[in-house]
């Protein structure tokens, strides 16, 4: 072959590799500018004015806007009247559930041998369960074991309370058995409190227990809090010196009506339906402006802009948020099953955002196609995790996959095979080094220090990421608010890893963990 010819091949080949180069940037460019001027609609001073909101509310209703509690139903109606002067017509889906939770703030307190008040969700926990009550006694420890390894059976036995003096708070230590079993036991042997401090035999057994008594169902008798490996053992250092702690819990275990606020939009195939979802509830120890009025706040401006521009809709917005998803995932996950099996076939996806201001952020995106390790999402949660990277690429801002834990409400979407995808920029997690070498930020703080506590005020949001990250919000809204799934269906972009698992079964959030 002559020399001329190898290179008008060779010039060829280089020609059609620039043409690909060149045709698959368009179209992603394409897709970016397309919902630029939507995303410029959705400003961080309007979706702050509605955290505003959401702050004034808790600050009326003691401090929260729990489930079950006026602070959640004036919450809902402030979503639900701002979406009817947009020009929606949202609807309530009412439904019952058993609250389980702090009535007020929980007290736990040394008074001797030297005064000290413990922080509530930073010290000590009150236990999901525990029952009522408010006592100063001596403290009398039940079968610890402070020798590392630390294995022990601390309250487990009924003998563990042979001679334990009537009317005492029992200091027992994590390990071996439930904590519900230790609570009843305390409680046949006439304790008036319950201390469970945290075993201290492996990284994640000393900090605070988030715990549950559950099995069975029904309150204990006493209060019964959990506490640090830490406090545990500086109290039964203190024993010998005349310890008397104050412990005082006020706990509701009832049923209460709630309800999930839905908006649709009026126009869209409703055979082809997109979800967009975010939890409206707080716990109960602060009003939730990050955990989770960002990303209510957020998606509620989102969807006022698509009403206010006019946008026309190939497929249905159905906007939602969701209730007493701090209690278990149980707004979200009472409306998956009310739903029949033709209806669920008519969502084509779910997106959600659960915390998207967090203080020490990184833009956290769901791993749909479980290449980080994860579980892996029904199929097209890949293609949704690609939106969002492609999407913060264009932006020149990084970002990093987080796993379906099951923590937040696309729990039971995913679980019945819908795809799902979203924003998070991290709760108690620790930020790395690396982490805050990439973002900023503090390494070896949470990404929220103020997750599920008091603190997490209008305060507690970092305005860039809220920005960012609404901004993500608007696009992929937008984008999958156009996208003919008939010709362009979702599927998975990257090969799922062998080692991956399903992604059905996932369990409510962490903290509401019964194990010991």
């Amino acid at each position: 072959m002559s020399t001329n010819r190898v290179l008008r091949r060779v010039s060829l080949l280089l020609l059609v590799i620039l043409s690909l180069a060149l045709v698959v940037p368009t179209a992603f460019a394409d897709d970016i500018n397309s919902t630029q001027g939507f995303r410029k609609a959705v400003k961080l001073a309007d979706i702050r004015a509605h955290q505003a909101a959401l702050q004034s509310i808790a600050n009326a209703n003691n401090g929260t806007r729990l489930a079950g509690t006026n602070g959640f139903d004036a919450s809902a109606e402030y979503v639900f009247n701002k979406l009817t002067a947009a020009g929606y017509s949202p609807t309530y889906q009412e439904f019952i559930f058993l609250l389980v939770a702090d009535r007020t703030p929980p007290v736990f307190e040394r008074v001797a041998p030297t005064a000290h008040t413990y922080v509530n969700g930073v010290d000590f926990s009150t236990m999901t369960y525990s029952g009522s009550g408010d006592s100063t006694a001596s403290v009398t420890a039940v079968d610890i074991n402070l020798t590392v390894p630390r294995a022990n059976t601390s309250g487990c036995e009924a003998t563990d309370f042979a001679g334990f003096p009537l009317g005492n708070i029992a200091l027992i230590q994590r390990g071996t058995c439930s904590f519900r079993q230790k609570a009843d036991n305390a409680t046949a042997a006439g304790a008036s409190g319950v201390i469970i401090f945290n075993q201290g035999n492996a990284p994640d057994r000393f900090g605070v227990i988030n715990g549950t008594l559950n099995p069975p169902a029904t309150v204990a008798a006493i209060p019964v809090v959990g506490t640090t490996y830490a406090i545990g053992e500086e109290l039964a250092g203190l024993i010998g010196s005349g310890l008397t702690v104050h412990l005082k819990a006020d706990t509701i275990a009832e049923n209460r009506t709630t309800r999930n606020i839905i908006a649709e939009t009026p126009d869209g195939d409703p055979n082809s339906v997109v979800v967009v979802g975010a939890h409206l509830d707080s716990v109960s120890r602060g009003p939730g402006i990050n955990d989770n009025g960002s990303g209510s706040a957020t998606i509620l401006r989102v969807a006022e802009v698509y009403a206010a521009q006019q946008r026309e809709s190939r497929n249905k917005l159905r906007f939602m948020w969701y209730s007493a998803e701090e209690e278990g995932l149980i707004g979200s996950q009472f409306y998956v099953n009310s739903l029949s099996a033709a209806d669920r076939a008519k969502i084509k996806l779910m997106l959600n955002f659960d915390m998207i201001g967090s203080p020490n952020f990184v833009r956290f995106v769901y791993d749909g196609d479980g290449s980080a390790g994860g579980p892996v999402g029904p199929v097209g949660s890949g293609t949704i995790e690609q939106v969002f990277n492609d999407y913060f690429a264009s932006q020149s801002l990084p970002s990093a996959p987080t796993p379906f834990s099951g923590r937040s409400d696309y729990g039971p979407f995913i679980a019945v095979g819908i795809p799902a995808g979203g924003l998070f920029t991290g709760a108690e997690g620790i930020k790395t080094t690396d982490q805050a070498a990439v973002y900023g930020g503090t390494a070896g703080q949470q990404f929220d220090p103020c997750y599920h506590l008091a603190c997490d005020t209008f305060a507690n949001n970092n305005d860039t990421a809220l920005d960012q990250m609404s901004d993500a919000v608007a696009h992929a809204v937008l984008l999958f608010s156009k996208r003919n799934f008939s010709q362009d269906p979702l599927a998975q972009p990257l090969a799922v890893p062998a080692s991956s698992t399903s992604a059905n079964g996932a369990q409510p959030d962490a903290h509401l963990a019964a194990t010991w």
